[in-house]
Parts: C-alpha cells; sequence; structure tokens
C-alpha cells in the first residue's frame, strides 16, 4: 500500500512537473502538525518518509537541554519513536487535503515565475467559463487566466477588465494583455478568495492591447521602424493612436491603416468594432494638438505653455465634430497629447484670430514643406479663408478675381463668412 502510494506521488510529480523531494518536503512538515494534533505531542513531532517504500514513521520532539528564554525554544530535542500500529483516517484525509494544496502552491508558484516577468505581453486563450464577475479564459493546458468585470459599485477594490458591451461564448478565442499576476507566497491577499481564483490577471480595457495588436498586425511597428507614441482609448467605443515613423520616406499613418485599411481592420475587429483613429505624431505640441482632433479640421491652435492649455479654433461647421458625442473627441484628444484642450469656433473667437493673425496656422503646422501657401484674405470678423492661394499670388482664385476687379473690396473685407467663398 505505502509502496503505492509513492507510486501514485511520483506519477503526479511528472504529471505536474513538480520536485519531488519539494513534495516529500513538505508533505512531512504538514504530516508533523497533524500527528502532533492527533497524538497530543506537547513539543511537536517529526515525520519522515521513506522514500522507497513510503512508509510513514513518527518521532515525538522530547526537549533536553536548557530552555532559551529569548528563543523560547530548548536547546536540543531528542526524538522519540512513536509511530502509530496503523494510518488514521483522519490523518489520511488530511494528508490528502495537504497534498492538494501543495500541488495547487506549486503550481502557482511556477506560473508566477513564468509569467510575472510577462507583465504587458499579448495572450491569446480560450474562454472555459464566465460568470457575472469574471471570466476565466485557458492560456494553455494547466495555465489559466482571470478576465475579471466586477460591478465597481458592489466592489470597489476589484477590477473590471471588460470593455462595455463585451460578452464572452465558451470556447471562443480572445486576445488579452496580462497586467498583473498574483504572488501566491504574499502573507496578504489582494483580493478575496485570491487562493481559489487563477494567479494571471488579464485585460481587454489596457491601452497597451491596440499597441501590441497593432505589433502583430504591421510589420513596421513590430520592427520599430514605426513607433506607437501615445495612445488614448475610451474602451469598447473609440480610441486614438499617435505613431511616428523614423524613416522619412515612410508614412506611419498609412503604415498602420494598410492597404485600403486592412490592417486597422483588423485591429478594429479584434476590439468588436472600437474605432481606431490613427494619427500622426509631432514634437510640436500645435501640430500635435491639431492631429489629434482628427476628424476635424483645425484653424489655428494657440499654446499656453505655462498652463499647459491649448486653444484650439475650429471652423464654424467643424465645431460638433472636434467636440465629439458627450465630448468624447475632445476628451480622448486630451489624453492623448497631455494638454487642456479649449476648443472655439471661428465666429466666437474672432476677436482672438485677429490678434493671432500672424500666428502660424494648421496648414504650416501640419503640412509638407512644399505645401501651397494659403490665402491672406481676412474678413472684417477675423476669420481668415481657409482656401489655398493660386501659384504666384498672395489669395485665392475668388479673392484673386476680387482683388483685380475691385482692389478695395479686399481692403474692406466685404464678407464675413469664409464658407460663402468655398
Amino acid at each position: 500500500m505505502a509502496s503505492e502510494m509513492m507510486e501514485a506521488l511520483m506519477a503526479l510529480c511528472q504529471e505536474r512537473h513538480i520536485d519531488e523531494l519539494y513534495l516529500l518536503d513538505r508533505l512531512e512538515q504538514s504530516l508533523a502538525k497533524s500527528y502532533a494534533e492527533l497524538l497530543h505531542l506537547e513539543y511537536g513531532a517529526r515525520v519522515t518518509i521513506d522514500r522507497a517504500t513510503g512508509n510513514i514513521y513518527v518521532y515525538e520532539l522530547v526537549p533536553t537541554g536548557e530552555y532559551d528564554e529569548e528563543t523560547g525554544e530548548y536547546e536540543d530535542y531528542d526524538e522519540v519513536d512513536v509511530t502509530p500500529p496503523g494510518t488514521s483516517r483522519i490523518a489520511a484525509q488530511h494528508a490528502k487535503a495537504e497534498i492538494n494544496a501543495i500541488v495547487r502552491n506549486a503550481i502557482r508558484q511556477q506560473i508566477y515565475e513564468e509569467f510575472s516577468d510577462r507583465i504587458g505581453d499579448i495572450i491569446t486563450g480560450t474562454v472555459l467559463q464566465s460568470t457575472p464577475d469574471f471570466t476565466i479564459v485557458k492560456i494553455r493546458e494547466g495555465v489559466e487566466a482571470e478576465l475579471p468585470h466586477f460591478d465597481q459599485r458592489r466592489h470597489p477594490d476589484e477590477r473590471n477588465e471588460r470593455p462595455a458591451g463585451e460578452r464572452y461564448l465558451h470556447n471562443q478565442r480572445v486576445k488579452a494583455i496580462i497586467v498583473d499576476v498574483r504572488d501566491p507566497n504574499a502573507q496578504v491577499q489582494p483580493v478575496k478568495g485570491d487562493r481559489s481564483r487563477p494567479s494571471i490577471v488579464i485585460s481587454r480595457t489596457d491601452p497597451e492591447l491596440i499597441k501590441r495588436l497593432f505589433e502583430l498586425e504591421v510589420p513596421e511597428v513590430y520592427d520599430g521602424i514605426v513607433e506607437v507614441k501615445a495612445i488614448a482609448r475610451d474602451p469598447g467605443v473609440r480610441a486614438k493612436v499617435a505613431v511616428a515613423s523614423y524613416d522619412d520616406r515612410l508614412d506611419p499613418v498609412g503604415a498602420c491603416v494598410g492597404p485600403k485599411g486592412s490592417r486597422v481592420r483588423t485591429v478594429v475587429s479584434e476590439l468588436r468594432g472600437e474605432r481606431v483613429d490613427v494619427v500622426p505624431w509631432s514634437d510640436d505640441p500645435r501640430a500635435r494638438v491639431a492631429a489629434a482632433l482628427s476628424p476635424a479640421r483645425v484653424s489655428n491652435v494657440i499654446i499656453d505653455e505655462e498652463r499647459n492649455y491649448a486653444t484650439v479654433i475650429v471652423p464654424d461647421d467643424q465645431l460638433s465634430l472636434a467636440i465629439g458625442k458627450e465630448g468624447q473627441n475632445a476628451r480622448l484628444a486630451a489624453r492623448l497629447t497631455g494638454w487642456h484642450i479649449d476648443i472655439k469656433n471661428e465666429s466666437l473667437a474672432a476677436g482672438v484670430l485677429a490678434q493671432m493673425a500672424s500666428a502660424p496656422v494648421v496648414d504650416d503646422l501640419v503640412g509638407e514643406e512644399d505645401a501651397p501657401a494659403r490665402c491672406e484674405f481676412v474678413s472684417e470678423s477675423g476669420a481668415r479663408c481657409r482656401n489655398h492661394a493660386r501659384p504666384g499670388s498672395r489669395f485665392c482664385g475668388v479673392h484673386e478675381k476680387m482683388a483685380l476687379a475691385d482692389p478695395s473690396m479686399i481692403d474692406a473685407n466685404a464678407s464675413d463668412d469664409p464658407d460663402s467663398l468655398i
């Protein structure tokens, strides 16, 4: 019987990739506590397991020598063999529970050692089970992860790493980011039921997920030619990604979007339809803010570096687009750039535009060096024409004809509505 127990233990160690000596040492320590309670041994017991036969020997610890008041122990102990004639049912049940705990803790420790250095990596797993509070995802055989989506009102100390509106079916494959690996040896459990829940915590709301997806779909991002500089995300709804290229001949936005949008479409599909805006990154904060408000067109950006404040002037018909539904576009742009953004339309900002007539416009900030100049016509309200100037002229075709017909019309700035001139 004892030999069969050893064979079962060895087979268990091979199956779970656990060190045999470690398992036997832990089992001896746990059985020593059990027999000390069962046999009412005042000073404890020591248990040894024969590695060949599996026989269990119990020794009572009898103190010898003088008592050390500082440590609360005796200098030495004699061991007296008190092995019972047979293993009691209670001891066997306790041993079984301890073996399960040892195996479980050893597996969790191995998982911690393997995955603790992989925080931020993307994984692909299969959904095993979904509950109202979390979803269990199988990474590989014997390794599971938890995707928590607790109600923050009822569980303020828990996580919610699931985008709004997402639901997962059994055997469905999902991609996620590793955001935490719980230490099995931690004295304080970080969350309720930590010992029975998977050690690995994954997320589908972390902005890093979008970066990893672009690395999978865009070779230039994976090779480091194109860098994802910043990501702002409203999980499940919309995200903005700022990219820059280290090769002057390569358009970073075009590389990430792909032919006919194929690359970004794959990322959007993995994110379950979450809209992804890819914009160019610039070291110039004015150009960066203007690009971040895409797809809205921006007339001017005024920067207050001391307050980290950006005032953005947009055409009247672009105001709602720049702000976005419930302020989403402006909010994501502020997160992406790190600037506080105040958006004004041209009609309300006429006074500001008049004072900033000499300020660089967005065409100068985000365009190419050989981009056509902008028409210099400015209305009485201070709104500047958004058309490009004709080659060799300071004005667009409309205002050039006006200047040739009656130069005083240009001086008088007869038209107050630049939209009527387009």
